[in-house]
C-alpha cells in the first residue's frame, strides 16, 4: 500500500510514532517529576540506600544497552536485505529486553521481602510506579519486536518493512534513553 508523505515530509506511520514517543516524554517527565518532588522526604524505611543494588542494575542496564544496539544492527540487516541476520538481530533485542524485565522482577522481589511494598512510603510508590510504568514499555516493546521477527520469516524485505523495523527501532531506543535517565536519577543520585 503506498502512502503520500505528508507536508512535512516524514511518512504518516513515522510522524505517528514521533507523536506518540512526544506524549509519552510527557508521561514520564510527569513520572520523574513527581518521584524527584518527593525524593528524600520518607518518613518510614527501609531508604532507597539500605535496599538498591547498584552494581546489580548497572549490569541491567548494560544488557538494555547492547539490546539498542541489537535494534540497530537489525535495521542494518533489513537496509542491507539480510533477513537471517535482521531476524537473528531483532530475537536478540527481545531476548535483551526480557533479560532485562527479569533484573526488573528479580528486584521488585527482593524489594518487597525486605518490607518495601507500594504503599510503605513516598520512595517505594514513586519507584514502582515510575519504574514499573518503564517496565511495561519494555514489555510492550519485547512482544512487538517478538511479532516483527516472525512476521520476518517470509515475504519480500521492501520498504515498508524496511520503515516498520525503523520505528519499531525509535519505540525502543526511547524506552533506553527513559532507562538512563531512571537509572542516573534513581540509582546512582540516590
Amino acid at each position: 500500500m503506498s502512502e503520500l508523505a505528508p507536508v512535512t515530509g516524514i511518512r504518516n506511520r513515522k510522524l505517528a510514532m514521533w507523536t506518540f514517543i512526544g506524549s509519552e516524554c510527557m508521561l514520564f517527565a510527569t513520572l520523574i517529576s513527581t518521584y524527584m518532588v518527593y525524593r528524600g522526604r520518607n518518613l518510614i524505611g527501609p531508604y532507597p540506600h539500605e535496599l538498591l543494588n547498584v552494581p546489580f542494575i548497572t549490569v541491567t542496564t548494560f544488557v538494555l544497552l547492547m539490546s539498542s544496539l541489537c535494534m540497530v544492527l537489525a535495521l542494518a540487516a533489513m537496509q542491507q536485505g539480510n533477513r537471517r541476520q535482521a531476524r537473528f538481530r531483532l530475537f536478540l533485542t527481545a531476548a535483551l529486553g526480557l533479560v532485562f524485565l527479569v533484573g526488573q522482577f528479580y528486584e521488585f522481589n527482593h524489594f518487597h521481602h525486605e518490607g518495601l511494598g507500594l504503599s510503605r512510603n513516598l520512595f517505594s510508590s514513586t519507584f514502582y510506579i515510575l519504574t514499573g510504568t518503564h517496565g511495561a514499555h519494555v514489555l510492550g516493546g519485547v512482544i512487538w519486536l517478538s511479532t516483527l521477527f516472525l512476521r520476518l520469516g517470509s515475504g519480500p524485505i521492501d520498504a515498508e518493512r524496511i520503515e516498520t523495523v525503523e520505528i519499531a527501532g525509535l519505540y525502543w531506543h526511547f524506552v533506553d534513553a527513559v532507562w538512563i535517565i531512571l537509572f542516573t536519577l534513581i540509582y546512582l543520585l540516590a
